[in-house]
């Protein structure tokens, strides 16, 4: 479904800029929602969490019922880091370009978890240390750069590279729009791409590296506590730009953040919904809300990662994430494991009888 809102000029790459583009959810939608949830043949509230989802739904589709999600899209945003040279994670960089193969053959947990949902997968590569030109599609159109700077001691990136980054997930965001998704999903892939994600919480809660760096990869406690020194020397380095998101991006994130936040913008601006997944997602949004408060609204928490930044970041965001299964994987795995309860709602809202359709009566 192609949305009818006026586009954002795609010169606009400041993430400020989407600001003002970026409305509510439709509110008489999601009144209305209330109202035939009140109707159904059952008692008020006995579906608990899926009558919310319902509403949700409505107020983001803008009608009520809500309409059937019939195409579900998950974007993978791969990339390397430079931090891992601090030996911040388990496993080494070239594991990232493997990966993303994996997924562009069908093979990784995304892949087979995107089937079981009935949805599709597309990964992006930003910015992973590797020439993946000879795969198929459009994995390698808008990279940006080969790896990033190392965040303790070097920015990710230049402003021009976080700028073009940011367009970049604009530009994805607008081309699976208009090719008629109508529910995104955020997937990441990248070794030591929690370390960053770690840094930005940190720096957006105002929480110290010990509180919100986690065991990424299933670290042990000499590389957690490396980890804990790069994401505090790197937030050193982020404090002084955090009035400036794009600044921010370039300082501490890397491409491949950059980019789905600007993917994050670009859904609410044209009023598709997204299922966040895991820490590297939410980091993603808290930058995203920074520049645009109202773009909360069209996000949905797909599931509690391990990552102790993760909760962080969703209380911040105010976002209730719907599954907690102990995933750590990224890939956008935890928010595809979400969709069939959206679907639930979604079904449930608008098939199921009222009261006076089914003959029943309402009250004792």
């Amino acid at each position: 479904m192609v949305s009818d809102v006026p586009d954002v000029p795609e010169e606009s790459s400041d993430l400020a800029a989407l600001t003002d583009s970026i409305e509510r959810g439709d509110e008489s939608a999601r009144a209305a929602a209330r109202e035939r949830q009140a109707t159904l043949v059952k008692p008020t509230g006995s579906l608990g969490r899926i009558e919310d989802l319902s509403v949700w739904l409505c107020g983001v589709q803008g009608v009520c019922p809500p309409r059937p999600l019939d195409r579900v899209r998950v974007v993978v945003f791969a990339g390397d880091h430079g931090i891992a040279a601090a030996g911040t994670s388990a496993y080494p960089p070239e594991v990232t370009a493997q990966m993303v193969r994996g997924a562009a053959a069908g093979r990784a947990a995304v892949s087979v978890l995107a089937d079981v949902v009935g949805a599709s997968v597309r990964v992006a590569d930003l910015a992973v240390d590797a020439d993946l030109s000879d795969l198929p599609g459009d994995v390698e159109k808008h990279k940006v750069r080969r790896s990033s700077g190392r965040i303790d001691r070097e920015d990710a990136l230049s402003r021009d590279e976080a700028r073009a980054a940011v367009q970049a997930g604009m530009a994805i965001a607008d081309e699976e729009i208009d090719s008629g998704a109508d529910l995104l999903v955020t997937g990441d892939l990248g070794i030591a791409n929690t370390t960053p994600a770690a840094a930005l919480v940190g720096l957006l809660t105002r929480k110290d590296a010990s509180v919100v760096v986690g065991r990424g990869t299933g670290i042990d406690d000499n590389t957690w506590m490396r980890k804990c020194a790069a994401v505090r020397d790197t937030m050193r380095r982020g404090r002084p730009v955090m009035g400036d998101q794009v600044d921010l991006l370039a300082t501490v994130a890397g491409a491949d953040l950059a980019a789905m936040t600007g993917f994050l913008l670009r859904a609410a601006a044209r009023r598709t919904p997204v299922v966040l997944d895991g820490v590297v997602s939410g980091a993603c949004a808290l930058v995203a809300q920074r520049a645009a408060f109202r773009s909360v609204d069209w996000w949905l928490a797909g599931h509690l990662s391990t990552e102790p930044a993760h909760a962080l970041a969703l209380e911040r965001l105010g976002l209730d994430p719907l599954l907690d299964l102990g995933l750590r994987l990224g890939e956008g795995t935890g928010g595809l494991l979400a969709v069939p309860l959206l679907r639930a709602a979604q079904a449930t809202l608008a098939d199921m009888a009222t009261f006076e359709e089914a003959g029943v009566s309402d009250r004792v």
